[in-house]
């Protein structure tokens, strides 16, 4: 029976997110706010404008994104490094179960 890696779900997830990230209408100003506490109708939120500044710094908008976030370029830097660990795990798991 073939299985699937661990990690590869993880690895999919933020891949999906990063892309949609990537492509959202952010800068044009149509999107909804995932955001709990802005959905509740709370202004102030230490995560507000982290989408719009890793979306910005994406787009090689370095200015405008630490402008919306100052932590949002160091947010997608952590996230792209997870998935090049996952990428290492999920290839070594492959390997081992090759060998059995």
């Amino acid at each position: 029976m073939q299985r699937t890696p661990t990690g590869i779900l993880e690895f999919l997830i933020w891949t999906i997110a990063l892309v949609g990230l990537y492509f959202s209408g952010i800068a044009d100003g149509q999107h909804h706010s995932l955001c709990p506490l802005a959905n509740l109708g709370i202004s102030w939120c230490p995560g507000c404008g982290l989408g719009r500044s890793m979306h910005d710094f994406m787009h090689g908008a370095f200015q405008a994104s630490w402008g919306w976030h100052p932590f949002g370029g160091f947010a997608l830097l952590v996230i792209m490094w997870r998935q090049f660990e996952l990428l290492l795990f999920i290839k070594k798991q492959i390997k081992r179960w090759q060998t059995y």
